[in-house]
């Protein structure tokens, strides 16, 4: 069995029928050794699940595509993000590109590229591209590109300069450029977007403003069996 198989039978299991003191130590052990085996597996492909859903959204093979290739055996270590969390203050400014293995929040001004593998909260003002696991952008200034692998939520108040791209959008603020997501969009009745949107699908509440092209070219249809051999002569 590869790594990858029994790394996804071990964490399916933990996370239904997590061990426990009481079935993992003592008498139990001797009388059962297939706990103490399965047990030693789980110490050896642990993988943190914590409350704040850090790894939300991910399905046990996404974790496994993150995690390393299963085809040439390569394993990226200590990819999941951290508990740690950096936070840029109000009043601080920083030129120069920050990364974390964690999450950031910025409520100073950032002159740099950030990128984080946690949640990125931003508040203030950022010029550079940001890039994050999830980002929340509210009453903020964001002047670059906005990368997330998993959700972005743009408050209202938030303005934005640079395209954004992501697997699921929350709208509510200003933005200028495309905005290019593979699953559902919200657009919210206080959003205003100058830009085209690329999605699965989306949903315009009454009030948003949208000034470009709205294209759902992710969407599981196919077009030319509907339209085209639908009148096949």
């Amino acid at each position: 069995m590869s790594f990858f198989k029994e790394f996804k039978e071990d964490l399916t299991q933990e996370v239904n029928n997590p061990f426990s003191d009481e079935n993992t130590t003592g008498d139990n052990e001797a009388a059962n050794p297939e706990n103490v085996k399965e047990k030693e597996n789980m110490d050896n492909n642990m993988v943190n699940i914590h409350d704040d859903d850090s790894i939300d959204g991910f399905d046990l093979d996404a974790i496994s595509n993150l995690l390393g290739n299963e085809e040439t055996g390569e394993v990226r270590e200590d990819y999941l993000p951290s508990d740690d969390v950096t936070e840029i203050t109000q009043g601080t400014a920083i030129n120069g590109n920050i990364s974390s293995s964690g999450s950031i929040n910025i409520y100073g001004q950032l002159t740099g590229e950030v990128s984080c593998r946690g949640k990125l909260v931003i508040a203030g003002t950022v010029k550079g591209t940001s890039q994050a696991g999830e980002i929340f952008a509210n009453n903020s200034k964001i002047e670059g590109d906005i990368k997330s692998d998993g959700s972005v939520k743009i408050g209202n108040g938030a303005v934005i300069i640079g395209n954004v791209y992501a697997t699921s959008a929350v709208i509510g603020g200003a933005v200028k450029g495309d905005i290019d997501v593979h699953g559902p969009v919200i657009i919210d009745a206080t959003a205003v977007i100058q830009g085209n949107i690329k999605s699965r699908s989306v949903q315009i509440n009454n009030g948003a403003a949208i000034e470009g092209f709205c294209s759902q070219c992710y969407a599981d249809i196919d077009y030319q069996a509907l339209f085209d051999d639908t009148f096949e002569k």
